[in-house]
Parts: C-alpha cells; structure tokens; sequence
C-alpha cells in the first residue's frame, strides 16, 4: 500500500492574512472621488431600468455622467498621465 502525501504547502490564515500597503490605500484615496461618482452615475441608472425615463431621470443620469467626467479629469490632472477609458 502506498501513502498519499501533499505535494505542496498547506495553505493557512495566517500566509493569506496580508492587507493593502500604504502606496495601494494611498492610490484607492486618490481614486475615492471618481469611485464615488461612478457609483452615484450606477444607482441613477439602475433607477430607470424598469419604467421609461422622465425628465428628472433625465436630468439625474445626465449630471452623474458629468461628475464622473470631471473626477476622471481632476485624477488624470493630478496624476499627469492619460487614462485608458476616457478621450484623447
């Protein structure tokens, strides 16, 4: 009879108990403004989904739209780079 062995480590709490470093919640701070507005853009369009949009829908998706473009502006101001997504 032969035995059964583990070929690899065994996978503990402990080695996947690792969180964010400060550069990554320092990069997802800076980012909080544009994910805020992409959720507020979200929940506008997730309103219409079932029944037709009236003008205050409208009105709603249209100004979420706007914020987010601004945030993903002032992120690529402050970042000085282009980001994939957005226009040239």
């Amino acid at each position: 009879m032969k035995t059964i062995a583990a070929l690899q480590d065994l996978v503990t709490a402990a080695s996947l108990d690792i969180g964010p470093s400060a550069a990554e919640l320092d990069a997802i701070e800076q980012e909080m403004p544009l994910i805020r507005a992409e959720v507020a853009l979200l929940d506008a369009q997730i309103m219409t989904i079932d029944r037709p949009a009236n003008e205050l829908d409208t009105r709603r998706v249209r100004r979420a739209r706007n914020r987010v473009l601004a945030a993903r502006r002032d992120l690529t101001n402050r970042a000085g780079t282009v980001q994939s997504g957005g226009a040239a």
